[in-house]
């Protein structure tokens, strides 16, 4: 697998099919931050949306603030070119979090909002905040093998392809140790305003894995039904962190079962 660099700044990867009629699907990946890992599920969305990931550079080390504002101006460009298309905008991990920092900043954008195993329950851990700083005099050579002891945390590693294990870790491993230890110090740090979250009113679908060994996902998505007025929380039993790397788990399914796809009537093909 070849990771595309992005150096600069953040960007959207647009897919090699364009569909200017569509809903946006705006996609904001985990801590990686590549968004490579929607992949297999980008088959699926594209019959119905018009998708978009979102790609960090790996040495960016920017305020949650500074991120937030580049993917409202990305989305912002998007729109420019036809201002009438709905907005879906769609979290996972650690793009969770930043996918209720970019909620809340332009609440009337989104027609839908989608959290998929949000990192905001970082701080549920305990010992994760008081640990986390410890990352900082880890030797560089630790984060390279300890990505290996990682991936069971991670992901439910007998649901996901021999393929797509080896994906994950490679991807995991293209982020500089300097970039993840930044990126956790995000985490730690994040902060949303409660008040702020309880506004938004448009229909939100939490995705929570039962299974995940990294995050209490389960507690943090009963958390947030609590909060978003207009919610609903799906679970799935058996999934891990990274649960849309699983060959069992469809996203466009999940969204067309809980009926949250709005007025979008298109049969889509099977998750290849």
């Amino acid at each position: 697998m070849t990771i595309p660099k992005v150096e600069s700044k953040p960007c959207f990867l647009t897919p090699k099919r364009l569909q200017p009629q569509c809903p946006l699907f705006i996609y904001l990946p985990g801590m990686d931050g590549t968004g490579q890992l929607l992949r297999s599920q980008t088959a699926g969305l594209e019959a119905a949306f018009d998708v978009r990931c979102l790609a960090i550079p790996r040495s960016d080390m920017t305020s949650w603030e500074d991120i937030t504002q580049s993917v409202l101006s990305l989305i912002k460009v998007e729109l420019d070119r036809n201002s009438e298309r709905s907005v879906y905008l769609c979290g996972e991990s650690f793009g969770g979090c930043l996918a209720q920092k970019v909620a809340i900043s332009a609440p009337s954008l989104f027609k839908r909002i989608i959290l998929i195993n949000p990192a905001s329950s970082f701080k549920l851990r305990p010992w994760y905040v008081w640990a986390s700083p410890l990352m900082n005099y880890v030797p560089e050579w630790v984060f390279d093998v300890g990505a290996i002891g990682l991936l069971p945390f991670l992901a439910s590693l007998s649901r996901i392809s021999e393929h797509d294990r080896t994906e994950l870790l490679e991807t995991v491993q293209s982020v500089p140790s300097q970039t993840i230890r930044w990126r956790v110090s995000l985490l730690r740090e994040f902060e949303i305003d409660n008040n702020k979250l309880a506004q938004l009113t448009q229909p939100t679908l939490i995705i929570a894995s039962s299974d995940d060994r990294l995050l209490p996902s389960s507690e943090e998505g009963r958390r947030l039904a609590n909060i978003l007025p207009n919610s609903k929380m799906v679970t799935l039993p058996y999934s891990g962190h990274a649960c849309l790397l699983e060959a069992d788990i469809n996203l466009y399914e999940i969204l067309k079962t809980n009926n949250f796809l709005g007025d979008l009537t298109i049969t889509i093909p099977s998750k290849t």
